[in-house]
């Protein structure tokens, strides 16, 4: 069995070598190799963070890689992902790669300092390699995702770009101010979608905020709910408090509570019963008539706790 360190011996270019570049599987497992693969050349010396850390990103996925990491014979490493992706054979020089462990690579990696990957967001701390990638996922510069639940939207950024990205693509109302008074009207309120009915953004104390109003079904029953979104950070959030109001007919129904970020999923924040959940049958209450028709009237305001 050839060392565990090989990895650092190794220079791509070496005469005689039969190494391939790294590409993308096909439908059987195979990879296809289209552009040369150069591995850092450890020959240098492993003078600068820069330089091993590239050595610990993977060739398949290019993602940095995490114990277990492994290797070839030959000395090629990839992630323990992708070994499973390409069905125990070496995309690179086609060995069997069995269960060798890179040892020596991981122990590097252990040492190594970098920076979050959203330091160009405004972060600036520095991680060793092993908790890098715990704190970018918790990581307050990280992107939001898009609020808007009516699709799958894919669009992440900071609060100012998806901002504009709702305006413009999802042409979603903007208005200022702390207090609403919206009306909600549906010609056939016996037909309830899990769909979101609206998504508004106040603009309010400087920040932005997202009153969803959304119709699905809860426990075989169909409700509406209307809540209301932080779009920042939950600390932040905790600062605020909402109340929401529905009323007609000669009945009310009053909400009060703390704004979720959009951190938390509109899902989550619907399945957590987060906010004023209104049955069907009330309503139909609240709008009179002859219950051939939905008109619901939801007031509401946002403050700031002292």
């Amino acid at each position: 069995m050839f060392p565990v360190s090989r990895i650092c011996m190794e220079d791509p270019k070496a005469e005689g070598s039969d190494e391939e570049a790294p590409g993308t599987l096909n439908e059987f497992g195979n990879v296809h190799l289209d552009k040369p693969f150069s591995a850092p050349a450890v020959k240098r010396g492993l003078s600068s963070t820069s330089s091993v850390h590239e050595l610990l990103e993977c060739p398949i996925c290019t993602n940095s890689m995490y114990p277990p990491i492994y290797q070839c014979p030959n000395g090629h490493t990839l992630c323990s992902n992708c070994k499973l992706r390409v069905h125990n054979q070496c995309p690179t020089c086609r060995h069997e790669l069995g269960n060798i462990r890179c040892l020596a690579l991981e122990k590097v990696a252990g040492s190594l300092e970098l920076p979050c990957k959203h330091q160009a967001m405004g972060c600036l701390g520095i991680f060793l390699y092993y908790e890098k990638l715990k704190h970018e996922q918790s990581c307050k510069f990280r992107p939001y995702n898009c609020p808007y639940a009516g699709s799958e939207c894919p669009i992440t950024g900071d609060t100012q770009m998806i901002i504009t990205h709702l305006r413009n693509d999802h042409k979603v109302d903007m208005h200022d101010g702390c207090t609403f008074n919206h009306r909600y009207v549906k010609s056939n309120p016996h037909e309830v979608e899990n769909a979101t009915w609206m998504l508004t953004i106040f603009n309010c104390f400087g920040q932005h905020f997202c009153l969803h109003f959304e119709a699905f079904v809860l426990e075989m029953a169909p409700v509406y709910m209307a809540f209301l979104r932080f779009m920042g950070e939950d600390d932040e959030a905790k600062k605020f408090c909402y109340s929401l109001e529905v009323g007609g007919n000669g009945r009310k129904l009053l909400w009060q509570g703390v704004p979720r970020s959009i951190r938390d999923g509109h899902k989550k924040v619907r399945n957590n019963h987060d906010g004023l959940i209104i049955h069907r049958n009330l309503a139909l209450s609240f709008s009179g008539g002859n219950h051939q028709e939905l008109k619901l009237r939801i007031t509401g305001r946002i403050w700031k706790e002292e």
